[in-house]
């Protein structure tokens, strides 16, 4: 069982391994929403830095390190009633209005606000998109403890109105297209909205902002008369190499099971033959364990007893 045990995990690692392309071809967005979660934990500690001596309701900008030139980053602790009940009139480009909660209860909070300016398509890339304005993050943290790092992100939520994004450097999209407002959630999700006027967005919860507009593919170019047609790859041709990877796979999994199957079989015969030379190794050593008196009765030869155990004794002798 033990060669059986093996040779299964041998077989299971080899089909591991034929997978591992499609898995890192499907990671990418992983490893992308992964960056920019590496980014929120790094500036939430940068925020945290800045509050020397911190006042309620007034916003202390972060110093960033030079590997990260062109992000922006600022902290502001707030009372949570405070919060709920007045607002933020405005903080750097968010107007929050009354009754913003967070679904774990805290006394104090601190609003981390990010610039990732330059870096925004970096930690935030959109296929078929263009960004006109820079991603703008707001996330809450607990301020219970200012010198804290690795934080979880508190949940909160805008109950009365929307929060307000507005964007003051935006660069005008081409002609003909409409611009429209993204958002990504802390899971990676993106949602895209309308935007309001004065280059405004608004959310009901915490996340990174921006502006983009879809990007408009390339006319293709004129094709010159050549006496050789360029013949187009057949519309099965993925397909087909899709179909040949499984077909290989799967000749894999068989050929490593009629492979078990054979290893089995080899393991029950070795056992078998170990059984079989076993009991004739016990048979030889009973024959030549006690010699026995042969005789001969005619022209055969048979073993013979040399005494009796009990010797015969007449009737008439037990008789006084």
């Amino acid at each position: 069982m033990g060669l059986l045990g093996r040779s299964l995990a041998m077989l299971f690692l080899l089909i591991c391994f034929s997978w591992l392309p499609d898995l890192n071809a499907q990671s990418t967005n992983g490893s992308s929403i992964s960056n920019a979660r590496a980014l929120d934990a790094l500036l939430q500690d940068y925020a945290y830095r800045a509050f020397r001596h911190p006042k309620t309701g007034i916003p202390f900008d972060g110093a960033v390190p030079s590997n990260l030139t062109g992000i922006k980053v600022s902290g502001m602790r707030l009372r949570s009633g405070s919060l709920y009940r007045r607002g933020v009139d405005m903080y750097k480009e968010f107007k929050i209005p009354t009754g913003v909660t967070e679904s774990q209860y805290v006394e104090r909070l601190v609003l981390v606000y990010q610039n990732l300016g330059n870096w925004s398509e970096t930690y935030y890339p959109l296929v078929g998109h263009t960004y006109v304005a820079p991603v703008l993050g707001l996330l809450a943290y607990d301020a219970s403890n200012l010198s804290a790092t690795n934080l979880q992100e508190l949940d909160i939520r805008a109950s009365l109105a929307p929060i307000s994004i507005i964007f003051p450097d935006v660069k005008a999209a081409p002609s003909g297209i409409v611009a429209k407002c993204v958002r990504f959630d802390l899971n990676g999700s993106v949602n895209y909205s309308g935007l309001l006027p004065g280059n405004t967005c608004s959310t009901v919860q915490q996340g990174h902002f921006s502006i983009v507009f879809e990007s408009i593919a390339p006319s293709p170019q004129p094709v010159s008369p050549s006496p050789t047609p360029n013949v187009a790859p057949p519309p099965g041709k993925r397909e087909e190499k899709n179909n040949s990877k499984i077909w290989i796979i799967i000749g894999s999994v068989v050929g490593g099971l009629a492979l078990l199957v054979l290893s089995a079989f080899l393991v029950l015969w070795v056992q078998k033959y170990k059984q079989r030379k076993k009991m004739q190794r016990m048979e030889r050593a009973a024959e030549v364990g006690e010699a026995l008196h042969m005789t001969s009765v005619g022209n055969t030869r048979a073993p013979a007893a040399t005494g009796t155990r009990t010797q015969p004794v007449l009737e008439s002798e037990l008789v006084p």
